[in-house]
């Protein structure tokens, strides 16, 4: 028998599998947080603070800027590559990401932007620079753009390194002021994990299993989004092999549909245990795990949201760079905030509350305290307002 699920409840499973849930305070265990997370996002756009700061920051706001790459570069607690874009993931799932360099392997030799980079001499001979000076990042090589200069082109040894990345051959040892430096993997990833490589099946089995793990629920389309690691037929194929496993769900939409979904065999035990979100007012991240796939976003909370940092200025409906604003399990509004570090303010340049919302004063109140402390995260005192 297919067990329905309320919307209310959906959004109840997706916010504490998101630890999105609980008040944001207590100690800190950045090691757990990215591990229940999956992976963290990482971005160079630093409005405020960067995505992956913002993303963590949220979920504990005890959390600090410098925590990161501490956790990369001094533990190895976390390394980089990419799911739907670069991330840091933990680094037990090492193993798991095998299949993952060979594919972006063979995809990046067919990109056309990556048709300008040395071939395997000049890569050997970047890897004994790196062999012999330690990490390095792309500003210690001076080769220069071939043909006419475009926006969308980079030297050669930078396609390198990049093809390098990919395919697993360098990793990322640690960043300063987000500037990526590359090391020999061996160098990197501790020999326990290098040394186990799963076959094929068990990292699809695995990559599945473990984004559905973190959603509670999923259609075939939202496990293959997730890590963006497998092909969707892989999917379909892995959710009939273990069909045994899961229990078929419906899930109530925003709109009043219901969707067929698949969840773990213990999905009425996470109902009865998820707690309801913490009335605490957040200003999410426009990468945050929570709302990444738009898809599921949409479904669930019936919030349409779109990044417009790519969108020229005339034609952005909102603006450059603009938060969502949650409030216990509903989306309330829309906030742009920029920092002016120099100036030592947290600039809020325009807020938007969603239709049928009635803004009280209770929530401009949560609002104010939120920016407060968003503001104390960066080291800035004083909140300015363009327009009150």
């Amino acid at each position: 028998m297919t067990l329905r699920i309320s919307n209310r409840d959906a959004r109840r499973l997706w916010l504490d599998a998101n630890l999105l849930s609980a008040t944001p305070t207590g100690p800190l265990d950045l090691e757990k947080t990215i591990k229940k997370l999956g992976f963290v996002q990482l971005d160079t756009i630093r409005v405020v603070s960067r995505a992956h700061h913002h993303i963590l920051w949220t979920r504990n706001q005890n959390y600090r800027e410098p925590m990161l790459n501490k956790h990369m570069a001094d533990h190895r607690l976390v390394f980089e590559h990419f799911t739907h874009d670069a991330s840091v993931l933990p680094m037990e799932f090492y193993p798991m990401w095998q299949r993952r360099f060979r594919h972006l392997e063979q995809k990046v030799r067919k990109w056309e932007w990556h048709r300008g980079m040395l071939g395997p001499d000049g890569r050997n001979s970047i890897k004994d620079r790196i062999r012999d000076e330690g990490p390095l990042c792309t500003k210690a090589f001076d080769t220069k753009v071939i043909g006419k200069k475009e926006m969308w082109k980079r030297p050669p040894h930078k396609l390198a390194l990049d093809y390098m990345w990919y395919a697993g051959e360098l990793s990322t040892s640690h960043r300063e002021n987000f500037t990526k430096f590359y090391d020999l993997t061996e160098r990197v990833i501790p020999e326990e994990h290098l040394r186990n490589v799963p076959s094929d099946e068990a990292q699809i089995d695995w990559l599945c299993q473990a984004a559905l793990d973190r959603m509670s629920f999923a259609t075939i389309g939202d496990i293959q989004r997730f890590w963006d690691a497998v092909e969707t037929p892989e999917v379909r194929r892995w959710t009939q092999a273990k069909s045994s496993q899961f229990v078929q769900v419906e899930i109530k939409s925003a709109d009043g549909a219901w969707t067929q979904a698949l969840a773990p065999g213990d999905i009425e035990s996470r109902l009865s245990n998820a707690p309801a979100p913490t009335k605490r007012l957040r200003i999410l991240n426009p990468f945050d795990p929570a709302i990444r796939d738009r898809k599921r976003l949409h479904r669930l909370f019936g919030f349409e949201y779109t990044v417009e940092m790519f969108v020229p200025a005339a034609k952005r409906k909102w603006g450059y760079y603009v938060y969502p604003i949650l409030e216990g399990d509903r989306f309330v509004g829309r906030i742009e905030v920029k920092a002016d570090r120099k100036a030592g303010t947290l600039n809020v340049v325009n807020l938007w509350h969603e239709p049928k919302v009635k803004w009280t004063a209770t929530q401009a109140v949560k609002l104010d305290a939120e920016l407060d402390r968003m503001a104390r995260f960066i080291g800035i005192r004083t909140v300015v307002w363009a327009n009150r």
